[in-house]
């Protein structure tokens, strides 16, 4: 017997018994539907984590102040010495592996222009802070020189307050208040988007940081020039590794601390912190599809205990095949195409289901998902070989009667 008679004849026999076949194929079908919808799922968590990591900017790291201790209280994150401009600017003299550095400060504040206001953060930084996150001036120019020591009254604005400042309207050369302090805004930052926290970045006021420290917090910040953060950024082709290694000796050594000294500093990279995220989402997507490819197993099982079945009812038919001339491979081939078909219908209409169960999921709890042809085409080719594999046993037995001995079966 040839392909295509075994094929119809497989078919014939599924089809007469709808009912069977469908219980037959259902743990196949929850199996492939399951498989793609969390794959689909876990590509989803993982493309957004990497989005993220390019929202933040490659190979950067922050430096932080630390905590102390005050009568065996430890006070904190943050609650140690204060960084300094001097700091950031020993960084990027002498740590090779740099690229920029930029430190900042910001504090949360209304804006106001006209009748319209908005609460929001303001930072002061340097022009090198675009550098390090990556983050462009779309519309107007960067700070000059002279604004930055001269603590000039310019500001930059994220595209969240320009639209809720300004609606369509062209920002550029308006006045906006900031804690009663007028600011000409001279441009405009690109979107990123929201961080590993789900923070909008874009919620943003930049303004020079001897603006920030002067006109904004006083007098007595801009005389020890305190700043909250030193943003680095990595060259590339560096290791993150040894550049952090670097960064943190050459504090240790400005800030005198002795060998075995705890730092009263911090030094993170924050992609390594999402990149921490994104092998954890990459390790439940595995476990996820694991525990979704046991009810391909538990399909593949009903299969062979169906296929055991319908051995046991046809032995007669058998035995007339083997009678008129069939031979033992041809009913090994018709069983086996019987077990495949199966286990591939369903793992079609699997395909079909997990599909709307990704996007059911995409719209019901507003989650990125990414729905891959490999994720399709591995559900489908692990259906058919649990066809076949789980087929085999009950096709070898039919194949395995005698002509005499199945024929005298009632």
């Amino acid at each position: 017997m040839n392909g295509w008679p075994a094929f119809r004849s497989a078919w014939r026999a599924l089809t007469a018994n709808p009912m069977r076949s469908l219980l037959t194929m259902l743990g196949i079908i929850i199996g492939v539907a399951a498989v793609i919808t969390m794959i689909a799922v876990g590509s989803g968590a993982q493309q957004r984590v990497e989005s993220q990591i390019k929202a933040l900017g490659s190979n950067i790291m922050l430096v932080l102040s630390g905590s102390q201790s005050a009568s065996g209280v430890r006070l904190g994150a943050q609650s140690g010495p204060w960084l300094s401009e001097m700091d950031a600017s020993a960084i990027a003299a002498e740590v090779p592996e740099v690229q920029a550095v930029a430190p900042s400060s910001r504090t949360g504040s209304q804006v106001v222009f006209g009748n319209t206001n908005w609460n929001t953060f303001i930072f002061g930084t340097t022009p090198q802070y675009h550098e390090v996150r990556d983050w462009p001036v779309v519309e107007g120019r960067e700070f000059e020189a002279a604004e930055m020591q001269g603590s000039g009254k310019v500001a930059l604005l994220g595209q969240t307050v320009a639209q809720q400042l300004f609606g369509d309207n062209d920002p550029i050369g308006q006045t906006i208040r900031v804690k009663q302090v007028p600011f000409t805004v001279i441009g405009i930052m690109g979107r990123k988007g929201q961080n590993a926290l789900g923070q909008d970045q874009d919620d943003v006021v930049i303004v020079p940081i001897s603006t920030f420290r002067n006109r904004i917090l006083g007098t007595s910040y801009g005389r020890l020039k305190r700043v909250g953060t030193i943003n680095v950024k990595v060259a590339e082709g560096y290791s993150m590794a040894l550049a952090t290694e670097h960064v943190r000796e050459l504090m240790r050594q400005r800030r005198r601390l002795q060998p075995g000294q705890e730092d009263d500093f911090s030094v993170r990279s924050l992609s390594e912190m999402l990149q921490a995220q994104e092998d954890s989402s990459r390790v439940m997507t595995i476990l996820l599809a694991s525990v979704a490819c046991v009810s391909l197993i538990v399909g593949g099982i009903g299969i062979m205990n169906i296929m055991l079945v319908s051995v046991t009812e046809r032995t007669r038919e058998i035995g007339l095949r083997m009678a008129v001339g069939a031979r033992s491979r041809d009913i090994l081939s018709q069983f086996l195409i019987e077990a495949t078909l199966l286990s591939m219908t369903g793992g079609a209409v699997g395909v079909l289901l997990g599909g709307l169960a990704t996007m059911g999921v995409a719209w019901w709890a507003q989650w990125p998902v990414a729905l891959s042809v490999n994720a399709v085409l591995l559900a489908v080719g692990f259906s058919a070989a649990v066809g076949v594999f789980f087929g085999y046993y009950p096709a070898r037995r039919a194949a395995a009667l005698l002509p005499i001995e199945a024929l005298r079966h009632e």
